[in-house]
């Protein structure tokens, strides 16, 4: 398991950058969105990659692994939205914007090795499209919880979700930079 937490650790690195560098372009403009409008970007990422997955190209030259990296991004900012609300404006430094991100993190990276123990590392047998399947269920799962104001019978909430989103993806991501897809 060892080198499964090294390629995470990796795979979130690059994602981690992404994030600064946007957070750089554009400051936390993202504090404005609120959860739902989250669940249909990753939605719209998720599809995406799907649709790239059954056509096997992409008109714009753009293709799967930057989608994965968007959908860890936006479900860490997801999970930001749910733990402290969102905002009418930018209403934080990118000091603080990434060290709520370092934290939402580490709390999925701890997630995910407890999973991977009791799971024994199944992600590893499964297809990409696997990933980009559950996410979407996952997505589907997200919007009933929305629609019904948060409330579950029996289901965990949209926070946990939205971790197993990012993990899913995060795998996507480590079979695709390791040519394991």
């Amino acid at each position: 398991m060892s080198n499964t937490n090294r390629q995470f650790d990796e795979a979130l690195a690059m994602c981690r950058d992404i994030f600064e560098k946007k957070l750089s372009d554009y400051g936390a403009s993202w504090r404005i969105m609120r959860p739902a409008a989250l669940t249909d970007q990753l939605f719209i990422k998720a599809k995406r990659i799907r649709s790239l997955e059954l056509k096997g190209h992409s008109a714009v030259g753009e293709g799967i692994l930057p989608e994965f990296i968007g959908i860890v991004n936006y479900g860490v900012i997801g999970i930001i939205q749910l733990e402290h609300g969102f905002a009418d404006s930018k209403d934080i430094d990118p000091v603080t914007a990434l060290a709520w991100y370092d934290e939402v993190v580490s709390r999925i990276r701890t997630l995910m090795i407890a999973k991977n123990h009791d799971y024994d590392e199944a992600w590893r047998m499964m297809r990409v499209l696997s990933y980009t399947d559950l996410i979407l269920t996952k997505i589907q799962r997200t919007k009933e919880i929305e629609d019904h104001c948060g409330a579950t019978c029996i289901s965990e909430g949209i926070d946990a979700n939205y971790m197993d989103m990012v993990n899913y993806a995060v795998f996507g991501i480590i079979k695709l930079t390791h040519g394991e897809a």
